[in-house]
């Protein structure tokens, strides 16, 4: 059994927590049962586009998926929240039409991911941390994203690991935008938790 890890730094975190302190992936192989192989594609900074070029280094051995990705793409239209309008449909409309073009990208990913014929499962973008200025205002502008997340998921019935319910702490993010080693480890734990039937994990937190 061999799990690869594609998207961005939500898995792609070793700058970002401690000295020391191990990144997503040597957390879910700490995680997995002996026998079992995790591996690192992911890439800082990457965009849902670039899982295309990630998946052409894919192990001939792997079976299972996991992606996290789109907060990058969904960071692009932040710009959206600093600019005027004269109502509220306005704005609305604004946030609607940069939905599409990320839904448009996002199932451009999810059809790549899926031909490879494995076992696939998404994680939605989670919130920047509880305490962050803002947060209220980041929050709710994300879930118009992983709203085109769960969907595109749910309609090609693909697994959903739902970050926001698991990094739900301010010491879970190395900064506002990437998971600690904390984080890392209750992200390993979900996605062990969904390859592995004999674990158990929050009905809310996985949903395969």
């Amino acid at each position: 059994m061999h799990v690869v890890l594609l998207g961005d730094s939500i898995f792609d975190n070793q700058s970002y927590v401690g000295s020391g302190e191990p990144d997503v992936v040597a957390q879910l192989r700490e995680e997995l049962p002996r026998g079992w192989d995790a591996t690192l594609l992911a890439v800082d900074g990457d965009v849902t586009s670039g899982v295309a070029r990630q998946l052409r280094s894919l192990p001939r051995d792997a079976t299972h998926l996991v992606v996290s990705v789109g907060g990058n793409d969904a960071l692009g239209f932040a710009h959206l929240l600093n600019m005027g309008s004269r109502s509220v449909a306005e704005s609305l409309s604004l946030l609607a039409n940069a939905q599409d073009e990320f839904e448009g990208s996002y199932a451009s990913m999810i059809d790549s991911v899926a031909a490879t014929g494995l076992p696939v499962a998404v994680c939605t973008i989670y919130d920047t941390p509880p305490s962050e200025p803002g947060q209220r205002v980041i929050k709710s502008a994300v879930a118009l994203f992983n709203d085109r997340i769960t969907r595109a998921a749910f309609a090609d019935g693909i697994s959903v690991i739902d970050l926001r319910l698991i990094c739900d702490q301010d010491n879970d993010y190395a900064n506002p935008i990437e998971p600690s080693a904390h984080g890392g480890r209750k992200i390993a734990r979900a996605i062990a938790a969904l390859v592995l039937p004999e674990r158990q994990a929050r009905r809310s937190s996985v949903i395969a």
